[in-house]
């Protein structure tokens, strides 16, 4: 962990969301308990309940001892915990609102910062984005205000917008009042460790790095598989789908990822000025091209779920082939597949390496089989595993492929910490390494943007709950 932020509030739109609940008050509630937060702190929900203070936080305690009951050791340690939570009634549609939470946050008692130093945490539906920062600029608390002593910085959920026009009209309505370095835009794949490990795995062993490029390796395959559905998330996917839920974030970033050129040094301006680089080099999907290099599909029964539309046409699994136009990585796909109700639930990055100029051992199609792979398992396993070729016991030479494996749990005695905990912390203290800049996030949305219109609105495909995805899926491997 860095050092200690600045003293500070936190203030957090969206008190009573289902965010808030399982994942920012126990996440702050932990760094509090493990000394990380500052010596001064407070964290203000806002929300439309009437409740005091007090009834604010006998309700953030039930939920974490409902959700988490491990993490609340006695009630002794939540209380000191609970005696820095604070709550202001606001109709975020309405002005006045935000005059109350502005003589909130003034009126706090403390040490110098706890009421300059203010931290915002959009906890709200994407919608109410641009109203929220409108109103906070009309009530004086914006950055950009200038009549205060201390910083203020907001911290934004995905999606940013529905698409690329979206997009920059959020950006431009943030950027009014808040200035980029002063903006964190969240996607909390970024705040995994086996998502930071990439970067250090590729760049800091010389045995890998050399080998990173369209001469050695034959193409990358990113999964992002779930073995459930939407849940209770049927507004929501009716409105967004898989491609702007997934693919326009997670799946890109972790591409840019494994794809960027190195960084000049490992400041946050040059890291996602690379990732940045890499996201403008994917090659645009023409209609042609999509039929070849997307499918999408959707499970079966999801029209069936609830706040579903009996005839939607929303994907819920969605395989690409891109392919990266830049000298590293010219004519090697990488193909990205993510949905659903599949069969398993796993994140991972398999880079497979080309096959030796001459087979020797085994029948001549075995190279497929035992093809050099690097195997980064972002979750629900925390690894890595190399798989080459070894003889098989016998007299005939023959290759099987075999794993070398490294796992977090066992060789690390620490555990590392939740992605929610790491990017509050860097939110706090103005790290911006693991957030995305709006660049990105326009180049992202430009891709997505393009893919959509080159598939023309065609319906996705039906698929069997628990499996691979739609039959059609293999014809993008070809």
């Amino acid at each position: 962990m860095q050092v200690k932020p600045d003293n500070c509030t936190i203030v957090i739109f969206g008190a009573h969301s289902d965010l808030a609940a399982r994942k920012l008050f126990p996440s702050l509630y932990q760094l509090a308990l493990w000394g990380h937060l500052p010596e001064e702190f407070r964290i203000l929900g806002v929300g439309r309940a009437e409740l005091s203070h007090a009834e604010f936080r006998l309700k953030v305690y039930e939920k974490m001892a409902g959700l988490f009951p491990e993490t609340l050791p006695d009630e002794t340690a939540f209380a000191l915990f609970s005696a820095r939570l604070f709550y202001v009634r606001v109709d975020f549609t309405e002005i006045d609102g935000y005059y109350a939470l502005q003589k909130e946050l003034m009126d706090g008692a403390g040490a110098s910062g706890i009421c300059t130093n203010l931290l915002f945490y959009l906890a709200t539906p994407p919608g109410l984005a641009p109203i929220i920062v409108k109103n906070l600029a009309l009530a004086g608390l914006g950055e950009k205000d200038g009549s205060f002593g201390g910083w203020r910085k907001i911290v934004v959920e995905k999606p940013y917008g529905r698409n690329l026009q979206t997009a920059r009209e959020l950006n431009t309505i943030i950027g009014d009042v808040f200035h980029e370095e002063r903006i964190f835009r969240i996607d909390h794949y970024l705040g995994k460790e086996t998502v930071q490990n990439i970067m250090v795995f590729r760049f800091s062993n010389g045995i890998f790095e050399p080998l990173w490029n369209r001469h050695n390796i034959a193409n990358v395959t990113i999964t992002i598989a779930e073995d459930f559905g939407i849940r209770d998330r049927g507004a929501f996917y009716e409105e967004a789908g898989l491609l702007r839920d997934i693919m326009q974030n997670h799946a890109l970033q972790l591409l840019a990822s494994v794809a960027m050129e190195p960084p000049v040094d490992f400041s946050a301006d040059s890291v996602r000025d690379e990732k940045a680089k890499l996201l403008r080099s994917i090659r645009p999907f023409t209609p042609e091209s999509a039929w070849q290099s997307v499918v999408l599909g959707q499970y079966e029964g999801y029209r069936s779920e609830k706040n579903v539309a009996p005839d939607s046409t929303v994907e819920t699994f969605a395989a690409v082939k891109f392919f990266v136009d830049n000298w590293r990585w010219k004519e090697v796909p990488f193909f990205i597949k993510a949905g659903k109700n599949l069969d398993v639930t796993v994140t991972e990055i398999v880079i497979t390496f080309k096959c030796p100029p001459q087979n020797y051992f085994g029948p001549a199609e075995s190279c497929s089989y035992t093809a050099n792979q690097v195997i980064l398992r972002i979750q629900p396993e925390e690894t890595i595993a190399i798989k080459f070729g070894a003889k098989r016991p016998g007299e005939s030479v023959i290759t099987d492929p075999v794993y070398m494996k490294f796992d977090y749990k066992t060789s690390f005695a620490e555990p590392g910490v939740t992605p929610y905990h790491r990017l509050l912390l860097d939110a706090m203290a103005g790290e911006q390494m693991n957030f995305i800049r709006q660049d990105s996030v326009e180049y992202s949305w430009a891709i997505i943007d393009a893919l959509r219109e080159a598939v023309g609105g065609q319906p996705p495909e039906t698929y069997r709950v628990h499996s691979h995805g739609p039959e059609s899926v293999q014809r993008i491997y070809e």
